[in-house]
């Protein structure tokens, strides 16, 4: 097999994740790819109007896509639009774009994960049905941290080891997980939170609206930590969203 032959990918399942435009008549994307984890390529010409890669790139439907080369940055070959997701539409689209700006400023490139792409495909299918979109974000923010390594402690207390009970109040410590609020440092980054919210996250209960507005806490801080000095502008725009 020849250096070409191996560096070339045909129909491979992916999704778009961001493009912006390259030069005078092509595009760069993002992708997550199935098999080949979050990719850049290059998609020359399809700013063109007649441009056969221009009318099948469009986010949050499923893709089949074929590129060359194995660098940083790969040469889009082909692209089909699969079908099958309904088009999501004025909330569910911000979310959309949520979940998007995470991968991207999250998922290393080159590493797949093939749980987390699944997961992804059935949080769209979840947000273009009308679903709560609350307790769809927080099920994804879970699985997306737990392929990254940093799954969440959720039904022990770290510190002593005992079960957590839903009557009592914990304090949940950044890289570390639930414990009484008098075991906690000083120091810590912790939010507090009850031990039925920690329990309903462990068993993807979202009925409760406190259980909804301490994992919403408990999750923004989590994911602020694991970002670093990145912002997320996709989040500022669903609260601006949520203030109208």
């Amino acid at each position: 097999m020849t250096t070409a032959a191996k560096n070339r990918r045909n129909a491979e399942p992916a999704f778009l994740l961001h493009r912006w435009p390259y030069r005078e008549t092509s595009l760069i994307i993002e992708i997550f790819s199935c098999n080949f984890g979050r990719l850049s390529l290059v998609a020359r010409g399809a700013r063109r109007a007649k441009s056969i890669l221009r009318s099948a790139l469009h986010p949050f439907q499923p893709l089949h896509l074929g590129w060359i080369g194995n660098g940083e940055l790969r040469n889009l070959s082909s692209a089909e639009w699969v079908g099958g997701l309904p088009p999501l539409k004025g909330t569910a689209l911000i979310c959309g774009f949520y979940l998007n700006e995470l991968l991207i400023k999250l998922l290393p490139r080159d590493d797949p994960h093939d749980n987390l792409y699944r997961a992804y495909s059935e949080t769209l299918i979840d947000l273009s049905e009308g679903a709560d979109n609350a307790a769809i974000l927080r099920r994804f923010e879970q699985t997306l941290l737990k392929e990254l390594g940093y799954g969440l402690t959720l039904e022990h207390d770290v510190e002593t080891g005992k079960s957590v009970d839903a009557e009592k109040h914990y304090c949940y410590v950044v890289d570390k997980g639930p414990i009484l609020p008098k075991q906690t440092g000083t120091n810590e980054s912790k939010i507090e939170l009850s031990g039925k919210t920690l329990l309903d996250m462990a068993n993807n209960n979202y009925s409760d609206p406190v259980t909804i507005s301490q994992s919403k806490a408990l999750m923004r801080m989590l994911i602020t930590h694991h970002l670093g000095n990145q912002v997320l502008h996709s989040r500022q725009l669903l609260r601006d969203l949520q203030q109208l």
